[in-house]
């Protein structure tokens, strides 16, 4: 009796594999199909719809499933046909119809190929390439007009710096040096630090002239805030209507510094323990910042936008990278010269950068040679310093009036701050967390 339950039983198994994957290839194929109808809306001419590409996404799903049970040959059949049928598809679409471009036929056959990765139980790579595709198709205007702003310098910038990261990453030595610096993975922190801040420098473009120097001064704050404020500083001394709003861009542009430093600690410490201890401090000291932008209503309509170096440029790249190690080495030498006096007299280094200091006092507590609370004071200290860093600035490069209300705020700024980090110093020791 079992003899004759049992297939029965392994037939039933196979044949709900088959339909979950079917299901999950129609939804796919559904998905992106339902954004290339949205094209007709702009008066496109549609080869393929929503039909097409659930029936290539099911194509490929069941070509994968036929070449694993019956032959193999059928899956490169099915490859080659769907090659056939999207070269079709091109030149009807840039022949025929006079539509230049060739984005649907290569997305088709991206639909038939995520259909074969369904039926190899790829679904989150499945999944996630359906998600990227859809998007892709769906942002068509942004992208262009993003494409379209970018100068030649910061492509150039950016193709040299994906470049140099693509040869150096595979043969930089993944060994420590120092007993704290491994050079892969300063260079991997560089090319996620640079990543996040580049992104802001996408947003910074798009929006920035278009909703005035807050937004800039926000958005600028995640590339670099001291390049950010003596930018807006200046803009200020050009335009004395600009005065309030630069204000308002400096202030935000300082908090926002102080949420990328904690991003910069969870990518070097990804456990998060530098993150946990940077929170309290860092987050009260950020919405001082918040709440002195939000009580100044007097604020400029569009602006020129602010000018700030690619992060994808190969120069803040390596500044960055030499003075992460740099600052690191000098941190170990301090800690074993000076104790822990030492490692925050490194918090200095936030009259350059902030964010240098964060990383390099993260990387420490990562090695063990300090404490994870030592390292979080750090940094905090760091963003403290970089504060009264910024009144200087202003002051070189801003109208006298400007660099009088960013003094003032500024100030009350930091002995709160300091007051803030003392209280969380204590209680960091008295809890021994």
């Amino acid at each position: 009796m079992f003899e004759l339950i049992s297939p029965s039983l392994g037939s039933m198994d196979v044949n709900i594999d088959f339909f979950q994957k079917l299901a999950l290839a129609t939804l796919i194929g559904i998905l992106i199909g339902i954004e290339r109808e949205h094209r007709r809306i702009e008066g496109v001419e549609l080869i393929a719809g929503v039909r097409s590409f659930t029936i290539a996404c099911i194509a490929g799903m069941v070509s994968a499933y036929l070449a694993l049970n019956v032959n193999q040959g059928i899956l490169l059949i099915s490859l080659a046909f769907f090659a056939i049928i999207s070269a079709i598809f091109v030149y009807v679409k840039n022949v025929t119809l006079r539509q230049p471009g060739i984005t649907g036929p290569i997305a088709l056959y991206c639909t038939f190929l995520l259909g074969v990765l369904i039926n190899y139980d790829l679904f989150l790579i499945a999944i996630g390439g359906a998600v990227v595709l859809t998007l892709l198709l769906a942002e068509k205007r942004p992208l262009h007009s993003f494409a379209t702003a970018l100068t030649d310098e910061e492509i150039i910038s950016a193709v040299r710096f994906m470049a140099v990261i693509f040869i150096l990453y595979p043969i930089t030595p993944d060994e420590l040096f120092f007993e704290v610096i491994n050079p892969r993975w300063v260079l991997l922190i560089v090319i996620l630090v640079a990543t996040i801040s580049f992104i802001s420098f996408v947003i910074l473009k798009k929006l920035g002239a278009r909703y005035g120097l807050p937004l800039s001064g926000m958005l600028g704050g995640l590339v670099n805030s001291e390049a950010t404020t003596g930018a807006i500083a200046g803009l200020a001394r050009k335009k004395s209507e600009l005065i309030e709003s630069s204000y308002v861009g400096i202030v935000l542009s300082n908090a926002t510094m102080l949420l990328r430093n904690l991003a910069i600690a969870i990518i070097v410490d990804p456990s998060g323990r530098v993150l946990l201890l940077m929170l309290p401090p860092q987050l009260i000291i950020a919405s001082f910042g918040m709440v002195a932008a939000i009580r100044s209503r007097n604020l400029s309509p569009e602006i020129e936008p602010i000018k700030l170096e690619s992060p994808f440029a190969l120069f803040s790249a390596i500044k960055f990278a030499f003075g992460f190690a740099a600052l690191s080495i000098f941190s170990k030498f301090a800690n074993n010269w000076a104790g822990i006096a030492g490692v925050y007299a490194t918090a200095l280094g936030g009259f350059i950068s902030s964010a240098v200091v964060t990383a390099s006092a993260t990387a420490l507590a990562v090695s063990g040679h300090v404490s994870f609370s030592t390292s979080a004071l750090t940094a905090v200290l760091a963003g403290i310093i970089s504060t009264g860093n910024k009144i200087l600035i202003v002051r070189w490069t801003g109208p006298k009036e400007l660099a009088e209300a960013i003094k003032r705020t500024f100030t009350r700024f930091i002995i709160l701050d300091i007051l803030v980090l003392v209280i969380w110093g204590i209680i960091i020791t008295y809890y021994r967390l």
